[in-house]
């Protein structure tokens, strides 16, 4: 079976990536009532609902804005600029200790819901605001930092966070993402003729 092609078919059958899809352990079932309640406050917004990753994201004019997904003890709804999103009450949480930019909120109860309904309408109003007016996080460049698009898949897919991490050995996989920049012909000093001169003189 493939993923969900709609918001209803996620309650129904999961994102599909791990073995619970589609049956009755789907850490989706258990949410249900809370992933509805949160995508009718959603719909209040001008962001359109769309599939992405397996998970409804919405999104405007084509951007990411907020993703919503639900996890083994709760729901969340990443802020893909969530480090530029008003949050005065400090509701919004990183995913990881390296996560810049994207945050997250967690909920656990329609109860929860409802008593900070205000304060979840204006984190989204402030996230379409963010979105429409073009701002963006001026990143600090971190050493074996996941990219922020692959963090983002790994807080809606625990399962992929695993199966990365087993490739290689600790973190080599991330640390090649932010070493390529290093290892490119521009810094090799034998890139160029001169170079490669220089390179073989100083050898004898």
């Amino acid at each position: 079976m493939g993923g969900p092609e709609s918001f209803e078919s996620y309650l129904e059958i999961g994102c599909m990536r791990c073995k619970k899809g589609g049956t009755d352990q789907c850490k989706v079932l258990p949410f249900v009532d809370e992933l509805r309640a949160l995508r009718a406050l959603l719909a209040e917004t001008e962001l359109v609902e769309e599939m992405k990753w397996s998970v409804p994201a919405y999104t405007i004019n084509g951007k990411n804005v907020i993703m919503l997904a639900a996890f083994k003890e709760h729901v969340s709804l990443s802020f893909f600029k969530g480090a530029l999103v008003d949050d005065p009450k400090g509701l919004l949480v990183k995913a990881g200790e390296n996560t810049q930019v994207s945050r997250q909120l967690r909920i656990t109860s329609e109860e929860e819901i409802e008593a900070q309904v205000d304060d979840i309408r204006a984190l989204f109003g402030s996230a379409v605001e963010v979105e429409q007016k073009g701002l963006k996080v001026e990143r600090v460049r971190q050493k074996e930092e996941a990219c922020e698009e692959l963090q983002v898949r790994f807080e809606a897919s625990p399962g992929l966070k695993a199966a990365f991490e087993a490739l290689t050995p600790g973190r080599n996989v991330r640390t090649t993402f932010t070493s390529t920049k290093q290892n490119s012909p521009r810094h090799d000093p034998t890139a160029s003729p001169s170079g490669r001169r220089a390179f073989w003189k100083e050898r004898g």
